[in-house]
Formats: structure tokens, sequence, C-alpha cells
């Protein structure tokens, strides 16, 4: 995992908030006492309003409150004003849970064996609503309340219906149900308390169950968010289903936002995708890459199937091909220094000496036209070897530079002057522009100054053979605002093959040239935390872009 700081450690605030993510929340231990009230309440509405419906809707003789028409109507609409208000109350919890359960098991029993005896007894069946009372108060009530409940119920039923029998009322007397009712009652009051303690814990469990899915469902995506590496996955269809802020930076891709097409998000990562999902092998040999949206870092992707079969879903690695190189820098120089020291005197002084021992024969008065043709080859060559190893040596110095603060439009300026006389151009070949305020750079001149020389004499021998112009541009990148300097020409341009190999060193495609111009600008860029990067020109052509560091970054690693 990683945050903010370079040494892996959590910042406080991301501390604190992963650590706050493996603490599940406490869970409302009363959260099903308080719904099953409210459920009571809305059996109390819907029971009452139902009665008093059928009340009205039928005439003689009625099916319930036949035997006490006015007692029936007074408390249904009690029942159905008590079922009302006290949603009210359940939803503001007030007051405790017992009480309201306690008063209304109480007020439940009153009420449904009044209705009984308003219609007649237990032969009307209203009496059999107790059952639904007393089980769902055990759900709610402690052991001692459950057991305390389903008695009073009993009683109640009982006493009705002893009332029911001393009354003059014409009624039937039917002590069988009435003992079949309570017994009933009974049972379920005492074989749902271990019910509803089995349900309570269930509940309990599957809470915490979620709220560990959920705290881990956190953690995981505050560590694919903070990771190193950049990350994105996308679906069979492409659509970027998670993409962390490291992936969101190359990108240049607000992380926050609904699922996008990868070629909304980025055209040339998304043909490069089709094309590992064409041919995986031949695309892990080309080994291709794609510009970060800030224009100062080469990306190279890898994919990998979230499945073995192939899947569906793809996740896509974005490797930063900057990081690697300073890794690698350190131990590159020391082994080139070596390499150098051997070059320098193994092969330089024999190519010397070739080359001298050449130039004497082609003096000589007795050389034949074929001789001297033989001679020139020998110069000819000798010269390029020692350019190639003029071009090592001075490689195997660049960790050797002197920065100075630049402005840098001045400087260009100066050097496309310098560059024009040099070369006999007229000055409108090589135009300078610049997009906003002259930006400050930090740099060594002498080495910015080999890798805008190098990069001017490709674009006019390579490029711009027949009177073309070159663009120096100036400016700073959106986003990062980190100033750049861009060549660029109307040429042909480089085949998309060979853009993936220019910074490779001893690569040409041009006959003549060493191969090492281009690989030595990027690693004398790099060397001052600069970096060259190669893109096609809209239009037709080709653009160099060199991004430099802003100078409050070099203040701040002194």
């Amino acid at each position: 995992m990683q945050a903010s700081s370079s040494t892996g450690e959590l910042s406080r605030p991301d501390a604190t908030k992963a650590a706050r993510a493996t603490q599940a929340p406490r869970p409302d231990a009363d959260d099903l006492s308080w719904r099953i009230l409210q459920l009571l309440n809305v059996f109390r509405v819907i029971v009452s309003v139902f009665l008093l419906l059928l009340f009205a809707s039928a005439d003689q003789p009625r099916i319930f409150g036949a035997q006490l028409p006015t007692l029936f109507v007074a408390v249904c609409g009690l029942y159905l004003g008590i079922g009302v208000s006290n949603m009210a109350a359940v939803s503001r919890r007030w007051p405790s849970r017992i009480t309201q359960v306690s008063w209304s098991v109480a007020f439940d029993i009153a009420v449904i064996t009044t209705l009984s005896h308003a219609s007649g007894g237990i032969s009307s069946g209203l009496a059999n609503l107790l059952i639904i009372v007393i089980g769902a108060s055990a759900l709610v009530l402690p052991r001692k309340g459950t057991l305390l409940a389903g008695p009073l119920a009993v009683l109640a039923i009982l006493g009705d219906q002893a009332w029911l029998l001393a009354d003059t009322l014409p009624v039937a007397k039917d002590f069988t149900a009435s003992g079949l009712l309570s017994g009933i009652i009974l049972t379920m009051a005492l074989l749902m308390d271990p019910l509803a303690r089995r349900i309570q814990e269930t509940e309990a469990l599957a809470r915490q169950r979620g709220v560990d899915l959920e705290n881990l469902a956190e953690l995981n995506q505050y560590i694919v968010q903070h990771l190193r590496e950049s990350i994105v996955v996308v679906d069979k269809d492409n659509q970027v289903r998670l993409m962390n802020a490291s992936a969101a930076s190359i990108l240049g891709s607000p992380r926050r936002r609904p699922a996008k097409h990868l070629s909304e998000v980025s055209h040339r990562l998304y043909m490069l995708l089709k094309a590992w999902r064409r041919n995986p092998e031949e695309f892990r040999q080309a080994q291709p890459s794609f510009i970060a949206a800030d224009g100062d870092r080469v990306i190279n992707p890898q994919f990998a199937p979230l499945r073995e079969s192939g899947g569906d879903a793809m996740l896509i690695f974005l490797e930063d091909t900057s990081m690697l190189a300073e890794k690698v820098q350190q131990s590159k120089l020391a082994s080139l220094g070596r390499l150098t020291a051997s070059i320098a005197h193994e092969v330089r002084n024999p190519v010397g000496a070739m080359s001298h021992a050449a130039q004497l024969l082609r003096e000589s008065a007795v050389m034949t036209s074929t001789e001297r043709r033989l001679t020139d080859i020998i110069h000819t060559n000798g010269q390029r070897v020692s350019q190639i190893i003029e071009n090592i040596l001075q490689l195997s110095r660049r960790d050797t530079t002197t920065p100075e603060r630049l402005q840098l439009e001045n400087w260009v300026a100066d050097f496309a002057d310098e560059f024009s006389r040099t070369h006999q151009l007229d000055r409108d070949r090589l135009r300078v522009a610049s997009a906003g305020p002259a930006p400050e750079i930090q740099i060594d001149p002498s080495q910015l100054h080999q890798v805008l020389w190098n990069l001017c004499e490709n674009a006019f021998k390579y490029a711009c053979p027949d009177d073309g112009p070159i663009d120096l541009k100036i400016g700073r990148l959106r986003g990062s605002e980190r100033p750049y300097l861009e060549v660029g020409d109307r040429g042909k341009g480089i085949s998309e093959s060979d853009a993936e190999r220019i910074f490779e060193p001893f690569f040409t495609g041009e006959d003549g040239g060493t191969g090492l111009g281009l690989f030595i600008c990027r690693e004398l860029c790099e060397c001052n935390q600069a970096t060259l990067i190669y893109q096609t020109r809209p239009g037709g052509g080709s653009v160099f872009r060199i991004t430099f560091s802003d100078p409050q970054r070099w203040e701040n690693n002194a």
C-alpha cells in the first residue's frame, strides 16, 4: 500500500481513514424490535380499517359487531387512532422499546378481546388475531415478558367466554374453541422465545457479515487507489470499470465519473488493447508505448485477463518508463564508464592509425584511381568509427552537469541565430514561437545546446531537405505546467514501427548515421531531469518535445 509519502508510510489522514475502515460500526441491537413494533402498528391500522369497512358495507346480519355495534365501532376507531399515533412514536423511538411493547401488548389483548365480545365471542374468530399479537410480541419482549403475555391473553379469552355465559345475550357458549385457542397461544408463547433469540442472533450475524464485507470492499478500494502501480480495469465491451488515482493521472481522466468507454479516456490505449486482443504474442515482442496525458512521460501498457481462459474483463498495468529509467541510471553509467575506457584504449588508437595510414597512401604519386577510391573508403569509415567513439565518450561524461537558470525564450532565440549563421540558412527557416509567458528553466546550457543542435540538424537533413521550415515552440503543458520546447517539421514523419525504436542505441533509418544521436539526446535530457519524446505532428510531420522540470522542483530536491 502506498500513500502520499515517498517512504511508503501512510500519512496521518490516510492512516486514520484506513483504521476507521477496518472497525465495524456498532450495530443497533434494538433495530429488529423497532421494525416489529412498526409492523404491529401497520397491523393495527389494516385490521381496524378492514373491520370498519366490513361493518359499514354489510347490513343485517353483520359479520362482525352484530351483538354490540356501537361498542364495536368505537373500539375500531380507537384501535385505528392508536395505530396511526404509534407510528410517529416508533419513528422517533420514544418512549423506550420495552415500554412501548409492554403497553402495546396489553392494549392489543384488551382491544381484540373487546371486539370479539362485541361480535359474539369466540365464534366470531376475531380472537384468533391474538395469535399474531402474541407471536410478534415474543420477538420483542424479554423471556419473562413473553411468558407473561401468553397467560394474560388466555385469561382474557376465558374471561370473555365466562362473561358471555353469564350474560343473557343469545350467543353460543363454545368453551372447546376457547380452550383450543388458549392452548395455541400458550404454546406459541413458549416456542417463540427461543425462535426470537435465534432470529436476533442470525440478524446480528448477518449485519456483522455485511459490515465486514463493506469494510473489506472499502479497504480493497483504498489499497487499489493508493497502489504505486497504475491500474485500469475494463470489461468485455471495453468500458472502464475501475481506475486508480495513479492511472487517472497518467490518462488525464477524473476518477469519480460514470463508466466510460476506454476510447474516450485514451484512444491510444484503446488501440493498443485491440492489438493485444488480436495477437498477444506479437504485442509482447513489439512492446509498444504511448505518451501520458501530461505529455512528459512514456508509458508501457501491460495487459492481463482476469481469467485464465481469456475472460471478459481485462486488467491493464500502466508502467511509467521514466521511473524505471531512474532506477537503472546509476548502474548504466558505471557500466558505460568502463566500456568507454576500453573503447578509447583498444579501438580509438588503432582506428586513428588506420585513418592516418590511408591518408598517407592517398598522397602517393603512384596511386591509381581505384586505389584512391579504396583509401577514401578506409578514411571515411575510420572517421565514422571515430565519431561513434566520441559520442559514446560524451555520453559517459553526461553525469557531470552544471545547471543554470535560463529564460528559455531568449536562449532559444540566440540559438536559432547561431544555428542559422552556422548552416547559412535563411532566418525564416528556423521559426521560434511562444505559447504564453516565457518560462524559466534550470538546465546545463551546453548539454541543452547539444540536444537541440542535434534535433535541428536531423530535421533539416532528413525531414525538410527542400527549403522546409523548422518550428521551435515554447510553452507549458496543461495540468503539470511544466515548461517544454518542441522541434517540429513537416517532413514525411517516422513510421509507427520505427517510432518505437528511434531512441535505441545504434538504430538508424538513414544511411550514414551512427544511430546514437537521439539516444544521446534522451540520455542528456534525463541527466537534467527532463524528458525527450517523439510524437506525430497533426497535419503531417514530426515533433520532438523536451519537457523540463520546474526550477522550484530543483530547489526542493537540493
